[in-house]
């Protein structure tokens, strides 16, 4: 399939090549990697069925290494939207640029809360809250999670500036920089193992920047299993209210 899709590139096409996540990435990595990247190929890999909401399927599906596959090779773009309105927009931002693209989305009936004419424009974060006290780094299925832990957290008085990362690589670091700057302290939320995922990639930045304070909701570098999207979600500590902890537990240590 990746090797069609390279070479379909060379007639003028813009192919998609599209399975599960797991699939799409860690069975084809070198065809992807020689193919595609190296070559410099206008391949588009769109990649279902990516985390721990794929549920049931179990842990031989459920990719959770994906982004970090995906964003080590060089010239790939790397992005992860929330929701169908952004998943749309992410579609035809992909078609129209130029190079591979990697684009992940899941599989269970996720709300939808990005109004359609939202513009979608790749390496630029997308503002969801303006607040003073913390940061939410949030991307794929988790921002959904941290709008709800959000409105949790105001209510306790604390302040939160929520900020979608759908694009991991490139990754807009002004945004990231510009928001830490002001809160001081983050927390990221992401569907993927805490290795090697929008977490690392913002830990990396602040290392080199702007040292601050950062917690992690992602998987905590294990297997997924067999169950269902929320039960999973709430086991491996990706849920509402581990958000809400982990803001708690980064405000404490400003």
């Amino acid at each position: 399939m990746i090797g069609i899709a390279a070479g379909l590139t060379i007639g003028g096409k813009i192919p998609f090549a599209t399975t599960f996540a797991n699939f799409a990435t860690g069975r084809v990595y070198d065809q992807i990697r020689q193919s595609v990247v190296y070559s410099g190929k206008n391949v588009k890999i769109a990649a279902s069925h990516a985390g721990l909401t794929l549920g049931e399927d179990g842990a031989t599906h459920q990719i959770l290494e994906d982004i970090g596959l995906m964003q080590m090779l060089p010239g790939m773009t790397v992005i992860n939207p929330c929701d169908y309105n952004q998943t749309y927009a992410a579609t035809i931002a992909t078609a129209n640029h130029d190079g591979p693209v990697y684009l992940r989305f899941g599989r269970p009936k996720w709300p939808i809360f990005i109004p359609k004419d939202t513009i979608f424009e790749i390496g630029k974060a997308l503002l969801m809250n303006e607040g003073t006290d913390v940061t939410i780094f949030a991307t794929g299925h988790l921002v959904w999670k941290s709008i709800e832990a959000a409105k949790q957290l105001q209510e306790q008085g604390v302040s939160v500036e929520l900020i979608n990362i759908h694009t991991i690589k490139p990754l807009d670091e002004t945004a990231i920089l510009a928001s830490m700057r002001k809160t001081k302290c983050a927390v990221v939320a992401e569907e993927h193992n805490r290795i090697g995922g929008l977490g690392s990639s913002i830990a990396s930045l602040l290392s080199r920047t702007n040292p601050a304070p950062l917690e992690f909701v992602a998987v905590n570098d294990s297997f997924g299993e067999s169950g269902t999207p929320d039960q999973l979600l709430k086991k491996y500590g990706l849920d509402t209210s581990d958000i809400v902890a982990a803001v708690h537990k980064v405000i404490k240590r400003k």
